[in-house]
């Protein structure tokens, strides 16, 4: 993944996507344990982005350096990578308070714990609620910061539901 992440610093470098950060499934083995997941998710801030935003320049310049489409990733140095807008208010914030952390070597972007865990809630599927769950069990996140960031997006009545129906039963 060292490789994989120095080509999404030289997007960066050649100014076609803004921060990034890593969230979803791989973001979450920063703070948990390994799970397994196919693809690593990049999210993207597109700084001066048009209105109708394309990844083709993304796309263009990766494969110029021999990497591949794959369905709806790109293969870069041998992982699937799906490039991500962060288009709402959460994950652009989750962007812009991502982490630094040192890669072997390499810098790159994580989402903290608490952004994970609200983005994880907002898109409720089964998987999300069981990573949810994980992350409460190894009590990584700041509960307070948590909470804020909850108030702040609209979730804390999603966040009670969750609360009842997996931390709570019965």
């Amino acid at each position: 993944m060292k490789d994989t992440l120095s080509e999404i610093n030289l997007l960066r470098s050649a100014g076609l996507i803004g921060k990034w950060a890593i969230g979803g499934a791989m973001g979450a083995t920063f703070y948990l344990e390994p799970i397994s997941t196919y693809d690593l998710d990049i999210f993207v801030l597109f700084e001066g982005a048009p209105l109708i935003l394309t990844l083709s320049p993304i796309y263009d310049f990766l494969k110029v350096r021999g990497h591949m489409p794959d369905g709806d990733a790109l293969m870069v140095c041998g992982w699937p990578v799906q490039f991500l807008p962060a288009e709402s208010a959460l994950l652009s914030e989750a962007v812009e308070a991502a982490r630094e952390v040192d890669f072997e070597g390499v810098p790159a972007y994580v989402m903290t714990a608490e952004h994970l865990m609200a983005i994880s809630l907002q898109t409720g599927r089964g998987k999300d609620f069981a990573r949810l769950v994980t992350f409460m069990e190894c009590r990584v996140a700041n509960e307070a910061k948590l909470r804020e960031i909850l108030e702040r997006h609209g979730l804390l009545t999603a966040w009670k539901r969750f609360e009842q129906n997996y931390l709570n039963p019965l």
